[in-house]
């Protein structure tokens, strides 16, 4: 009997597991579903425009920054840009209404940077990128996790940057239109 009990307790623990990642996934808020930006406020002269399910921009300049504050947390997030695009998405912004890479981290998107040490995966004036991945004309996946002093950006599932920082502790996140064309879908944000 004490050895059912045991194989029976093993096997509650096994399908557990099994549903751990349906649950993780339920832990994340969606703050871009494809059909509206309620979770945002844009600021700047970008022309932002769902056309479907796909909220992007192709002239001004701007941002989409969340209405919400984020201290410690983990964003997922699907981005398509064109070869000259600038874009990027700035975390724990200190200022909401002047977004820029002085006053939060900047998780880059820009390819043809002319300084190339803070190309697309790497975070502006913080730390460069492990790797130089193209993305330009293809979605491409950003997961970012920020606890803590601590910043880890994967970018297609490659790890381009585990960095301690302790410049700004909480703040909205932005994402960012500078140039080009720039596209974004499936954003999503959970506390950590």
């Amino acid at each position: 009997m004490k050895r059912a009990s045991i194989v029976l307790g093993l096997l509650a623990i096994a399908v557990a597991g099994f549903h751990s990642p349906a649950s993780a996934q339920e832990d994340f808020t969606v703050l871009f579903d494809g059909s509206n930006l309620d979770a945002f406020n844009p600021i700047g002269d970008a022309n932002w425009e769902i056309v479907d399910g796909v909220v992007g921009a192709d002239s001004g300049s701007g941002f989409l920054v969340t209405k919400e504050s984020y201290g410690d947390f983990h964003l997922t997030l699907d981005f398509w840009v064109d070869e000259p695009a600038n874009s990027g998405i700035f975390v724990r912004c200190a200022d909401p209404t002047s977004v820029n890479d002085r006053n939060s981290y900047e998780v880059n998107i820009y390819d043809t940077r002319a300084d190339q040490t803070y190309r697309t995966g790497g975070i502006v004036h913080i730390a460069a990128p492990s790797s130089v991945v193209m993305t330009g004309g293809r979605w491409n996946s950003y997961d970012i996790r920020v606890e803590g002093s601590r910043i880890l950006v994967t970018l297609n599932g490659l790890h381009m940057v585990d960095v301690e920082d302790t410049q700004f502790a909480d703040g909205p996140i932005a994402l960012q239109y500078g140039l080009g064309v720039v596209k974004f879908r499936n954003v999503r944000v959970r506390g950590l």
